[in-house]
Formats: C-alpha cells, sequence, structure tokens
C-alpha cells in the first residue's frame, strides 16, 4: 500500500500481530510459523512467483485434517480484523486528512451554489426529501451477532488508540483490551449450528437500530441542518425526516414457509416492544433532565399548576410507557396481564414533547430545546413508536391459487384457467361488491389458508406499523387486483400501497403496460390516491437475462413508468431490488443513484439493503452517518441536477448490447448442456446448502435445478470460487461485436458522458479485481470431471476477452483507477484469501471423496472458508 494508507497499515498490522499472539498460545509457537509461511507464499505468488504458488499449494494440500479447520479460522480472522480496521479507517482523522473523498454534502452544495438550481426549487427538493432503507435478512450475513459485538467493541479501541494526548497507561490498557477481544474472537466458534428463525432475523435488524442508527439518524439530521441553514439561510423543520427504516425481516414470505401470519404477529409486536423499550430510556433521560420552572400557557394548562410542568408532563408519559412496555412483554411471552396498552400511535409522543419543545423556545431557552429534546423527537419522526415499519412480501402465484380454490369452491369456474380479461372482470366485479365473497364456513388447503390468515394480521394492524405489500413475480395487472381483494375480503379497513414486483427480463418490459391497464381502472385511480409504488428486480432479471442486459431493461422500465405517472398525475416511488454484488444491482450507493433515469428519485428512494451491506453500511454510528450523506447527496443532486437523458445512438447501441449479451448468456446457462453439471462441481453451490445462514430455503421450489435457485446462492457460489461468471457473463461477447463493427468512439463516449454507462463499467472493473482465472482453474482441476475442463476453458476466455473489450473502451485507463481506495482494499485483502480459495478447493475435494459420510472437521472447516471468502471479498450477496 502507498504511504497515504500508512495508518490503515498500522491497525491492520497491530490486530494481526494481536491475531498471531493470541494462535501462539493457544496452537503453539510452531503452528504460528506455518501460518505465517503460508502468507508469505501467498504474497510472493499473489506477486507473480509461480514456484511459490506451487509450493503453497503443495503445503495446503499436504495439511492433516486436524490443522484444516485452525488454518481456515487464522486466515478468516484476519480478514474480520481487516474489514474492522478498514471500516475505522474511513471515518477516522487520519482518513480525513489524507484518504477520503471529500464530503458528499459540502461538494454536492458547492455545486449548486454554482448552478442554475433556485433558492425555491433547493427548499424544495431538501424538504420534501424521503429516503425508506430497507432492512432484509438476505442470508449472506455470516458473521454472528456475538462477533459482530466483539468486533465494534475493537472499533472503539482503535478510536480510544487514536486520541494524541492519550497516556502509556492508558494505551497498554487498551492494548490488553485488543488482545482480550481478539482472543474472546478467537475461542468463539464463528460458524452458527442452527439456521435462525425469522424471528432471530428480525432482532438481528432491531439491534442494528439500536446499536448504531438511534444514535446516528439524530446526528446525521443535526449535521444536515446546520449545513443547510449555514448554505441556504433556512432550517429543517422539527418533525423533518428525510430518512425511515422499514424491514422485510418476519414480512418476506416469498419462498421461506417459516414465515408465517403468527411470526409476523409476533415481529410486529416485536418491533413495537423495542420501539417503547428505546423511547422510554430518552424520556427518562428527558425527565431527569428537564427541570425547569418556566413554560408557556399551552404547557400549563396541561401540566397544571406545577413547580416542575416539563418533569411533570414527562413523568405521565414516562408511567404509560412503562405499562405498555409490561403489557407486550406479557403478550409476547403469551401471558396475562392487567397492564393496558396505553401508547400504540406515534402521534401520543409527538404531542407533549413539541409542547415541551415550543414552551422552551418560548421562554427564551432555546439552546435546551435545541438539545436531546430534538433529537428525541427527530427519532420520533424517524422510527415512531413501532420502531420500524414492516412491508409484506408474497409469491403473485399465492394470492391466484387462493381465489382459483374460492371460485371452483363456489361453483363458477377456475379462476387459474380464465384469461387476463376475465381474471380483470371478475375481480373488479368484487371489488366494487358490497357482499362478502367468502363463504365463512369455507376451509381452504393449507397454503392458501396461511395467505389469507396473513391478510387478517394486515387488517387488524395498525397502519403505521406497516410499510407495502409486495407482489413478486407480478406479470399482470390481475395480480394487483387479487391483492387488494383478498384484503377487502379481510376487512382491511385502511389502503395499503400494493407493489408489483417485476423480476425477470420480460416483466420489467412489459411494466409500463401493466400499469398503464391498472391506471385505466377508475376503482384502481381512487384506490391509490395518486401515489404508485413499483419495485425494480435486479436479482432475477440478472440471473434470467444476463447484468448487462437486466441493467438496460431496468433503466427502460424506469424511465418508462416516470413518463407513464407524470402523464397520468401519480406520484411515483420506485422500490429498487438491490443485493450487495455487482450480480445483484450493488454498486457505491452515490454512482448508482446518479446512474438512473432523470425524474426517477422525484417520488423519493426506496431501496433495499441486505444482508452483510446492513453491517458494513449501518453497523457504527459514524459509518452509518457517512452512509446516510451520500444517499442524500446522490437524491438531491439526481432531482436538482439531473443527469442527461441519453442520445438516440446511445438508446440503439444498448439495445444491440443487450440483445446480443442475453443470447450470449442465456446459450450458456441455459442452453449448455454442460453448464449445469460444471456449476455444481466447480463451485460449492450443492455444500452451500450446509451453512446455516438464513431462515429461507436456497430454492423456491425444492426440487428444481438452477432456473429454481435463488438469485443470492447463484451468484454467491460463484463469488466463492472467484469467477464471479454471474457479474459479467454475455458482456464480452455484445462489446466485442460492438468493437467489430467500429464502434469504439461512440462506447467510449457513451462511458465519458452518460452515467448509467460509466457506472456499468466500473462495476465490470471491481469484478475483474475480484475475480481470478486461475484460482477458478484450480477448482476446476481439483474438483471438475476431465470431460468438462473444455467449458472450463471457454468460460475463461470469455472472462479475459470481457475484460479485454471494457478496457478497450475506456481509453488511457487501467482497472479501478478512478477508485484507489476499493483498488488498495481488494489487493490488501487478497493475499489472505488466496490461501482460503485454495483450501476450499482441497476441503471440497475431500468432502466429496467421502461421498454421504459425514466429516465434522471437514465440514467445519470447509464452513469457515465460505465465511471467511464472504468476509474478504465483502459484497458476497
Amino acid at each position: 500500500m502507498n504511504d497515504k494508507y500508512a495508518a490503515l497499515r498500522s491497525n491492520v498490522g497491530l490486530l494481526g500481530q494481536l491475531l498471531g499472539q493470541t494462535i501462539s498460545n493457544h496452537l503453539g509457537a510452531e503452528f504460528l510459523d506455518k501460518i505465517e509461511t503460508i502468507r508469505q507464499l501467498s504474497k510472493s505468488s499473489r506477486a507473480g512467483n509461480d514456484a511459490d504458488g506451487e509450493l503453497l499449494v503443495a503445503m495446503l494440500a499436504g495439511l492433516s485434517d486436524d490443522e484444516l479447520l485452525p488454518v481456515a479460522r487464522a486466515f478468516t480472522h484476519f480478514l474480520n480484523l481487516a474489514n474492522i480496521a478498514e471500516q475505522f479507517h474511513t471515518t477516522s482523522r487520519h482518513c480525513e486528512e489524507q484518504v477520503c473523498a471529500p464530503d458528499p454534502i459540502d461538494e454536492l452544495f458547492g455545486k449548486l451554489k454554482a448552478s442554475d438550481a433556485t433558492p425555491e426549487a433547493i427548499k424544495a427538493a431538501i424538504e420534501e426529501m424521503k429516503m425508506d432503507l430497507v432492512l432484509t435478512a438476505h442470508p449472506t450475513e455470516i458473521t454472528r451477532r456475538t462477533l459482530i459485538h466483539k468486533h465494534v467493541a475493537i472499533n472503539n479501541c482503535l478510536a480510544a488508540l487514536e486520541l494524541s494526548d492519550i497516556s502509556e497507561r492508558e494505551k497498554e490498557k487498551l492494548l490488553y483490551r485488543l488482545e482480550e477481544l481478539i482472543t474472546q474472537a478467537w475461542h468463539t466458534d464463528e460458524i452458527r449450528k442452527q439456521r435462525p428463525t425469522p424471528v432471530d432475523e428480525a432482532k438481528w435488524g432491531f439491534a442494528v437500530v439500536e446499536n448504531s442508527l438511534w444514535q446516528a439518524v439524530p446526528d446525521y439530521i443535526r449535521n444536515l441542518d446546520e449545513r443547510v441553514q449555514k448554505n441556504f439561510g433556512f432550517a429543517l423543520p422539527i418533525d423533518a425526516a428525510p430518512i425511515t427504516f422499514t424491514s422485510w425481516m418476519g414480512g418476506d414470505r416469498d419462498g421461506n414457509p417459516f414465515v408465517t401470519s403468527k411470526v409476523t404477529e409476533e415481529v410486529l409486536l416485536s418491533s413495537r416492544w423495542v420501539g417503547v423499550s428505546l423511547f422510554l430510556k430518552d424520556i427518562k433521560q428527558l425527565t431527569s433532565e428537564l427541570s425547569m420552572m418556566d413554560c408557556n400557557d399551552a404547557l400549563r394548562e396541561v401540566a397544571g399548576d406545577v413547580h416542575e410542568p416539563y418533569r411533570e408532563l414527562l413523568k405521565g408519559l414516562r408511567s404509560d410507557l412503562k405499562e405498555t412496555l409490561n403489557y407486550l412483554s406479557a403478550t409476547l411471552q403469551g401471558e396475562y396481564t392487567e397492564a393496558r396498552d396505553l401508547i400504540n400511535r406515534t402521534e401520543q409522543l409527538t404531542q407533549p414533547l413539541t409542547l415541551c419543545y415550543e414552551s422552551l423556545h418560548d421562554c427564551g431557552m432555546s439552546i435546551i430545546a435545541d438539545g436531546l429534546l430534538l433529537d428525541v423527537l427527530r427519532r420520533v419522526a424517524c422510527f415512531g413508536i413501532n420502531l420500524v415499519k414492516l412491508d409484506i412480501r408474497q409469491d403473485g402465484e399465492r394470492h391466484g391459487d387462493v381465489i382459483a380454490e374460492l371460485t371452483r369452491y363456489l361453483g363458477i369456474g377456475d379462476y387459474a384457467s380464465w384469461n387476463e380479461e376475465e381474471k380483470q372482470t371478475f375481480l373488479l366485479q368484487e371489488l366494487n361488491s358490497k357482499r362478502p365473497l367468502i363463504p365463512q364456513d369455507w376451509q381452504p388447503m393449507p397454503d392458501n389458508q396461511e395467505v389469507l390468515d396473513t391478510c387478517r394480521v394486515v387488517a387488524k394492524t395498525d397502519p403505521q406499523a406497516l410499510g407495502i405489500y409486495i407482489i413478486s413475480m407480478a406479470r399482470q395487472a390481475s395480480d394487483v387486483l387479487a391483492v387488494q381483494l383478498l384484503l377487502k375480503e379481510c376487512g382491511c379497513p385502511f389502503r395499503i400501497a400494493v407493489a408489483p414486483l417485476f423480476e425477470t427480463l420480460d416483466d420489467l418490459n412489459n411494466a409500463e403496460e401493466v400499469i398503464k391497464r391498472l391506471f385505466a381502472v377508475d376503482w384502481y385511480r381512487g384506490y391509490i390516491n395518486g401515489q404508485q409504488h413499483v419495485m425494480i428486480g435486479y436479482s432475477d432479471s440478472a440471473k434470467d437475462a444476463g447484468v448487462l442486459a437486466a441493467n438496460w431493461a431496468q433503466y427502460r422500465a424506469q424511465e418508462a413508468l416516470v413518463a407513464l405517472c407524470e402523464a397520468n398525475n401519480v406520484r411515483l416511488t420506485l422500490f429498487h431490488g438491490r443485493g450487495g454484488t455487482i450480480g445483484r444491482g450493488g454498486a457505491p450507493a452515490h454512482a448508482a443513484l446518479l446512474s438512473q433515469p432523470p425524474g426517477s428519485l422525484k417520488g423519493g428512494l426506496r431501496v433495499t439493503e441486505q444482508g452483510e451491506m446492513i453491517r458494513f453500511k449501518f453497523g457504527l454510528s459514524s459509518i452509518a452517518q457517512q452512509s446516510l450523506n451520500l444517499y442524500t447527496a446522490a437524491i438531491l443532486e439526481a432531482n436538482l441536477l439531473p443527469p442527461p437523458a441519453p442520445k438516440q445512438e446511445w438508446r440503439d447501441m444498448m439495445d444491440q448490447l443487450s440483445e446480443d449479451s442475453c443470447t450470449e448468456y442465456r446459450g450458456m446457462v441455459q442452453h449448455e448442456p454442460d453448464f449445469v453439471p460444471y456449476f455444481r462441481s466447480v463451485t460449492p453451490e450443492l455444500e452451500l446448502g450446509k451453512l446455516p445462514l438464513g431462515s429461507r430455503p436456497a430454492k423456491r421450489k425444492p426440487n428444481g435445478g438452477v432456473e429454481s435457485l435463488r438469485a443470492i446462492p447463484w451468484i454467491f457460489a460463484w463469488s466463492q470460487n472467484r469467477f464471479m461468471l454471474p457479474a459479467w457473463l454475455g458482456a464480452g461477447d455484445a462489446m466485442g461485436r460492438a468493437l467489430e463493427q467500429g464502434k469504439q468512439e461512440l462506447l467510449t463516449e457513451m462511458y465519458q458522458s452518460w452515467p448509467f454507462f460509466h457506472t456499468r463499467l466500473e462495476m465490470f472493473e471491481m469484478v475483474f479485481m475480484k475475480a481470478d482465472e486461475e484460482l477458478a482453474k484450480f477448482y476446476e482441476e481439483r474438483l471438475v470431471p476431465q470431460e468438462l475442463h473444455g467449458l472450463g476453458l471457454s468460460l475463461r476466455n470469455k472472462l479475459k476477452q470481457t475484460r479485454d473489450c471494457v478496457l478497450q473502451t475506456i481509453p488511457k485507463h487501467k482497472l479501478m483507477e478512478e477508485q484507489p481506495w476499493i483498488k488498495e482494499s481488494i489487493n490488501l485483502r487478497n493475499p489472505y484469501i488466496d490461501p482460503l480459495n485454495l483450501l476450499q478447493a482441497e476441503l471440497l475435494s475431500r468432502s466429496r471423496a467421502n461421498g454421504e459420510q459425514i466429516c465434522p472437521t471437514i465440514d467445519q472447516a470447509l464452513m469457515v472458508t465460505i465465511a471467511g471468502i464472504a468476509a474478504g471479498l465483502r459484497n458476497t450477496g
């Protein structure tokens, strides 16, 4: 690493040295020497020394079964510690001085002042800004919660060591604490023994709010408010909520049989329990601090003639929160209680706190009003009494199954066999009907009963606790109307936004037509009340058509929906179902948002934050504030300084690239007879099922092949062997054909002038930095039958071709030249990930040689390598 990363290198070295001491203390100096030899050989091999590469392979192959697990653990722990050091570095003082990019909000405000944007437009954009980040439990968060807590504590120690006036005694104490934490982590089993339940996943999400976001959000808004006042002369309102949080944990039942209506009920109650308990702590502190005597008439009228009116008001609120917490605790435990559910609406917090705030201002105590009290008011505006809203997601086919069984029972035909016109006619007739459709004595099949039970849970839940209802694999207008009919029949007394999720290439291309048909229905226009939500699927579209074709289909679908909603005077909120990895729409947030079609963020941003990316972006308060600043700057820039609409020749080029890449991708994945056997043998896809990552099964349908495999394990498996195939397959052939046609100048112009295409090529660059043909070839040699090796050679040639074509398009450019920090990060990790890859191939070979026989040591070591490679590559899911 170069000198400007000296502070990071120093922290990585310190943590690595303490880990080495821990390993030596546990397993002896001789074993530590072996680890160091492996590390040095890996480093030398990565630098191009083939002889040392052969020695490394031989050394790992020669490990005894007893040595496999400790070696895998040593490199995995080092990568986790490197992640901690790097994450800390991005918020450290050294980073601010030497490494970090300019603050995105300061940079944007400078651009805005120099632009043609009017003060009125800037004010409106800032005040109307809405970001809804949706936390999901996709199974790529490998690290156990118990280890995450230790990692946070290590980060805090590094922050304390950075202080310049620390005494020698304090430094020794912190170093001792660091070694203690690293030793605790080393002696902790890093692999869960059981899959988490959906309720466990939800609790993990609540912990992120409690441990990080609870402090990060008011700090972020306070900081934003100060900069808005300084630059533009107006203040954010006290109830400003530019950011809110929603969750899928316990609400996403698409393909997850473990998310039941009872689970959803429990998660909704648990979410409010956490919210009430956190607000209770805040109110206790405010009660202690707000001892002032002077108040305005409005507060005096409510508090009465008492000496300390603020305390009097807050003591009543504190008492009600305590009783509510007792009620929720007893309910969750299935116990009877005389406690009452007193605080169940956000307004019950907002009103008394606002009364205190206004009184303090009226009485000349603004400095008190704008301290902790304002922070609590902003927490109320962001989180509400329910902490996070819960989305409900279900596969569209399941709703159709319920209605089909019902129509057959009623003797009016088989809904499943009707065409789209017949379905819509029936659904609208029943939506407008005053009589119930579902007979009281009807007992549907268990799966269909579960869908109805979920709708009944929605119907009896406070709408403040709910986000939106998402229909997976939505294909027709009837998919949306079917959900609205089921909710009506289950007695839902309020309107909940129902969002179709367009996931495959065909569905994305058909999205405009589906929404257009819905807008043509008077009943529907009345129901949505001028607000339409649509979810864009990144994962399954890329798995279906390849990443280049999927990206272009996503762009065009958004563009068409924006135009359609503007023409119909409907506010559109696009919901981006992104994953962390490139093959699932992952990209640095700022670049990703600025590459969206013009106008697509006017209705606000709604985006999934998935798996391990939640921890990387929001696991620490300081990191969370950085992430929120990036989102804020990107949304404001996209709305106030929108990117250019693409020229027609750029569109034509993308149409060609999309078609050619999709043909090549599908030709390989769907039509090459040897592809599936090659995939199953060269990746740990089958073994991933052993890893208890998330509550959801790896396949939508238990007996299906690759087509039924979820996008996450599909991509996760290819990242493990460093082939990264879903993130590039098809793109090289398409770009190669365009270059052969003399289109290099056009492609270069698109790269230089169109954010969408620029970001796409930057993402390819990151993939090429992480992909490694030699490692992929090593997996093949150890694991794949000889007759399939020709396919492997062909695929590796395609990866090389894709890399060459992308670099040919970018003038005078080297890989990751514009993102040196990411480049350095990858280079730092490679010497530690490489041994894990080589070891994983060795372990897969031994495990498969054992057949059905279970070998706990090999299986455990294999799981650890999977965890370690995921930690090293970071955005794996």
